[in-house]
């Protein structure tokens, strides 16, 4: 993929490989500011102790954000059992505790099982979904648990890639709209040991994948490396 300011602000779709701690927002507002192109925006939020796969439209090319949005998406997620956190992750509060269980490959896949198609997922409090005009976790934040309702998701794959002792390893596929988080709780509570996710890492978006996503700092190199002509620099 060409980098330059003429190509992105012809309309372009990159890949960003978005490094923990770095909101979704931190990486458009960074891209906007090396590119010079006020108009961007990205396809799907990933949280802050999230990384991977982030699509950044360019110009024309926000006007692709909804439907990029609608793609199905892989996930490869840590699950830490034993514990359960208010936000369902590493960054959360602890709010219960579980005596170990013996988590074998079977008593893992008899859970797994219940949550491969279609399923109804609760999402959790601390998400950016609205009520009576608030955002869940604003109410969270003030201590107030909303009630939500069920939402159809699909899971098109969950295999197990490691399994040691008290956490494991999964690839997930799945449509718009689920969340990994709300997985991990509700596998960990069929498990009767609660869970959350430690670590989180997205690896497709449709047809594109990480392996041909940039790191921000290779995007600035390349970018600079391809000086824009005086016709796009007077360009807004």
């Amino acid at each position: 993929m060409n980098i330059s300011r003429e190509h992105l602000y012809s309309g372009q779709i990159v890949p960003i490989d978005k490094p923990v701690n770095w909101t979704s927002f931190d990486v458009v507002n960074k891209l906007r500011s090396v590119s010079k192109i006020r108009k961007v925006g990205h396809a799907g939020t990933l949280d802050p102790f999230a990384t991977g796969l982030l699509l950044v439209c360019f110009a024309k090319a926000t006007k692709s954000v909804e439907k990029l949005m609608g793609l199905p998406k892989e996930y490869i997620a840590r699950f830490k059992f034993g514990v359960e956190t208010d936000s369902h992750d590493i960054t959360g509060k602890v709010v219960q505790e579980f005596a170990p269980i013996d988590l074998t490959i079977d008593r893992l896949e008899a859970v797994l099982k219940n949550y491969r198609g279609e399923i109804e997922q609760i999402p959790p409090m601390y998400s950016a979904l609205k009520v009576r005009g608030k955002k869940l976790y604003e109410y969270a934040r003030e201590g107030k648990t909303i009630i939500r309702e069920p939402r159809p998701v699909t899971i098109y794959e969950l295999t197990v890639l490691e399994l040691n002792n008290d956490e494991c390893v999964l690839k997930i596929c799945c449509s718009k709209g689920t969340y990994i988080r709300s997985l991990a709780r509700d596998i960990g509570r069929d498990l009767k040991s609660g869970a959350f996710i430690s670590e989180l890492r997205r690896t497709r978006i449709g047809d594109y994948h990480i392996d041909s996503a940039f790191k921000i700092e290779d995007f600035i190199s390349a970018l600079k490396e391809n000086k824009p002509s005086n016709e796009c620099l007077s360009r807004d």
